[in-house]
This record gives structure tokens, sequence and C-alpha cells, in this order.
């Protein structure tokens, strides 16, 4: 990472900086490669991280966290990509995404039964966000929660949920009743009855997911989450993970931008090191300028975050930024690096592959700017056509 901002973080976080480097060059340097193209889950990788406190960063201490900022944890994502860029999304896993809305709304029975395997780098939660005819417009969703007794019946199926094949607790969107104020969430465990999953299919990037399907699972009140009006508590608490992804795309674009930059030092080309052509120089010159400009704005927001969860017009502005310049370094890097980085032999094709991915994954580009523009006009634009007049 750039030097450029160490006068943003505090002196700890510059230690801590060094001792993640140090970690990761010692354990995940080797293998990295490797690592990039296996799909499932990297366990062996949560442990080592379980061991240095990597997981479960921001959480509280008496919930077995390290007590730590989101600008820590966001440091680390960045540090660990540096060297191994796969072994981040073990980070991500540990600090963002379902595990992040868990820690903030479970009671504290569930945390006890949950979350110390989660932390401990020996379980995976995963998100039953998406349905098949509900994607973006995630308020859509079918899933239902009907009484039963105490507890509810679920029936429903739910799409591209990160880390499924792995995960051993499911954070499950649901409809208590109708419109965005009848939306919740309840905790279903691998293995209820009436709880499947559906074959693995693979993303561009390599992760595979299964489709989740719901048959008369019930859940028992204990295994509640948030109840109806939960939803815009779980969307806010979804502009963290948001961040999370923008400093693994950006990270994932300087991880391919360094590699390219090497190659384009040390390989020579009708007499001169690549470098000296200006073609290429531009090139680097553009992502340079969007990734530090990336930078800042992600810095700025994660530090504001600390004093509240951000709104959702910062993340948007955030993801948007770290999406675009991610991108546009790790598919400048291919093209520097030619043939060679078009093969599986350099961790630039893998950057790029898994840097497009997030560009659609946690709310895609064109929906940042529907945030965006809400932001700049204070107020919310619907995009369902008008309802018909009765």
């Amino acid at each position: 990472m750039s030097a450029l901002y160490d006068d943003l973080l505090t002196e700890e976080q510059l230690q801590f900086r060094d001792a993640v480097r140090g970690f990761a060059e010692r354990h995940l340097a080797a293998d990295r490669l490797a690592r990039a193209h296996r799909s499932e889950f990297p366990f062996d990788v949560a442990k080592l991280m379980a061991e240095q406190g990597l997981l479960g960063i921001t959480f509280k201490e008496e919930d077995g966290g390290m007590g730590g900022s989101l600008m820590d944890a966001i440091v680390a994502i960045e540090t660990v990509s540096a060297v191994c860029p796969r072994s981040a999304d073990v980070i991500q896993a540990g600090n963002f995404g379902p595990i992040r809305t868990f820690v903030e709304y479970a009671t504290a029975d569930q945390k006890e039964r949950y979350l110390a395997p989660l932390i401990g780098g020996e379980a995976t939660i995963s998100v039953g966000m998406s349905e098949p005819e509900a994607g973006s417009a995630v308020t859509d969703l079918k899933t239902t929660a009907t009484p039963d007794g105490d507890g509810f019946r679920i029936n429903g199926t739910k799409v591209f949920s990160s880390h499924s094949p792995d995960s051993n607790l499911f954070l499950v969107y649901v409809r208590y009743g109708p419109g965005v104020d009848g939306i919740g969430s309840v905790l279903i465990e691998r293995g209820t009855e009436g709880f499947t999953l559906g074959r693995p299919s693979r993303y561009v990037g390599g992760d595979d997911w299964c489709q989740l399907y719901f048959e008369d699972v019930y859940v028992g009140p204990e295994n509640v989450l948030l109840r109806e009006g939960g939803f815009k508590k779980q969307i806010a608490a979804f502009n963290i993970e948001r961040l999370g992804n923008s400093a693994r795309a950006l990270a994932f674009g300087r991880h391919a931008f360094e590699i390219a930059r090497e190659h384009a030092e040390t390989r020579h080309q009708f007499g001169r090191p690549l470098a000296d052509f200006q073609g290429l120089q531009w090139k680097f010159a553009e992502a340079a300028l969007r990734m530090e400009a990336a930078q800042l704005m992600l810095y700025r927001v994660a530090g504001k975050a600390e004093k509240g969860l951000p709104s959702a017009y910062e993340t948007a502005l955030v993801k948007y930024l770290c999406n675009e310049a991610g991108f546009l370094a790790a598919n400048e890097a291919m093209q520097i690096l030619g043939g060679l980085g078009y093969t599986e032999e350099s961790l630039v094709e893998y950057c790029w592959r898994r840097a497009r991915g997030w560009q659609i994954a946690g709310g895609s580009l064109e929906m940042m700017k529907n945030r965006i523009a809400e932001g700049v006009f204070g107020r919310r634009f619907s995009q369902r056509p008008p309802k018909p007049k009765a």
C-alpha cells in the first residue's frame, strides 16, 4: 500500500499493519497462487488468523472480539491482500457481511451458541438475501415466515449466498408480513429439517455457491434474529459490508498493479524497459490516480464510521469509486502483462476476475449511482412503476 496515507493512521495502526504484513509473509506468501484457485473456504488460513486475532477485529471483547476499529479491519484486509489476495476473503468473512449483522443484533444466547466457532476460524456464516426474482430489488423477497406456535415456518429459496457450500449457519432474510416493514431475519443451521442446498455453482471469481431451499423449516423463537421492522437495521449493518467489499476491490487492484509495475520495469521490448513507453506510463498514471482518490474516500468514510454506522450515500460513493478503481487497475495490469496476465500462472487474472465480481456483489454500480443521486437530491427515487389508480 502507498505510504501516502500513513499520516491517516495512528501509530498503533501502523504497528498493527507491520505485524499483519509479517504474519502474511511468513504463513501465506508461499502458497498464494495455489490458494487462489481453490474454491473451498480456506479454513486452515482462518484458524491461523484466529490465533493472530484477525477475526472479530471490531467486535467487543466481551463477545470474544478484539475491540478494534473498522479502520483496523480495513488495514488488515489491505495488508493481507498485498501478500495473498485469496486470504483476504477470510478477513472479510470474519469481520464484515453477515457476521457483522449477527454480532450487531444477536441476543446473548445466540452469541453464546454460535459466535465462538465463527471467530475461531472453525465455521462460517452465510447470508440468504437475494432470491431468483429479488436481486437488487431485495425488498421484493418472497421467503415467508409463518407463525407456528412460538416459532415460525420458513418457506422460500435464496441464491448467490457466498460461502454457502461450506457454511454451518445461515442468516436468512424473511417476510413476516407485507411491505418493507414486514421484513426481518432468522438463523438457520445447516442440516435443519426441510432446509436443503442445491448443487454448487461457480462464480467467475472462483467461489462456489448453492441455491438454498426452505420447505416448512421450523425456526424456534431462540433463532429469530430480527422481527418485523428489522430490514432497515439489517441494511444499515450491510453498509459496513460494502466497505469490506470496497477495501478488497481496491486492494486486489493494487496487487495486480504492483505485479504489472515490476513487470514494466524488468521486461524489455525493442531494447528498452516497458516502463519507458509513454503508452504504458499513462496506463499506470491513470490507475494510480483512480486508486489514490478511492483510497482517500475509503479512509474518510471508515474513519467517520467509528462514530456510528455510515450512511447509504457515503458507502455508495466509496463502493463505486473503489470498485471502478480496483477493476481498472487489474484490467490494465492484465493488458500490460499481455499473454502472461491472461494465464493462471499470474495472480493478475485472479485479481481481475474478483474485482469484476465486486462491481455486482454487495450492490451493483448502477444501484450505487441510484443511492448517490438520492443523496444529492435528499430524497428517495422509486425504481418501481407507479401503482395503478383505484
